[in-house]
């Protein structure tokens, strides 16, 4: 039998929304989510991540907290810290396509599919970014329907265009 994993999480509050991060033990920051109310985030952590046990623990986490609301008041930068990025193999392609869109630029879910070489996958890349749980760290919200619209986005559109918004006038 498998001994459950526990997650240690904090949560904060950043110019644009609360800010979960979550990390196991010495693996890195395995999950960064956006929010507006902190029970939410919470119920959203222990969804994507339900056989673990969830521990809140502000103080270890305090710098992975920082560098995260760091990062969600200046979505132009990199975060600067160690991530646990889980997901299929496909899923963690993608997830590498979307860490390589440079800030402040925006592509498609077509032109994401073509850099990872399935050009006919572009339903299986909205669904890896929609799995995404490492909000801005892997940027999926620089990517954008074929006419340039905002689509969905796992913590909302307007969120979307408000980290976009703020990567335009960095």
């Amino acid at each position: 039998m498998n001994t459950p994993t526990t997650l240690r999480y904090a949560i904060g509050t950043s110019a644009l929304s609360q800010v979960l991060v979550a990390a196991a033990s010495g693996r890195g920051i395995c999950a960064l989510l956006l929010g507006d109310q902190a029970d939410a985030l919470r119920e959203e952590l222990a969804a994507a991540f339900p056989d673990a046990v969830l521990t809140r623990d502000d103080a270890a986490l305090a710098t992975q907290l920082a560098r995260a609301i760091a990062l969600a008041d200046a979505p132009s930068s990199n975060f600067d810290g160690t991530l646990d990025i889980g997901g299929t193999p496909f899923q963690r392609r993608v997830w590498q396509a979307l860490r390589d869109i440079p800030a402040g630029s925006t592509t498609t879910y077509t032109e994401v599919a073509q850099r990872i070489g399935q050009p006919n996958a572009v339903r299986a890349v909205a669904s890896a970014c929609a799995a995404n749980v490492l909000a801005i760290a892997i940027p999926c919200h620089r990517v954008v329907r074929t006419d340039g619209g905002l689509a969905g986005y796992r913590w909302g559109v307007a969120r979307k265009r408000a980290l976009l918004d703020m990567e335009h006038h960095a």
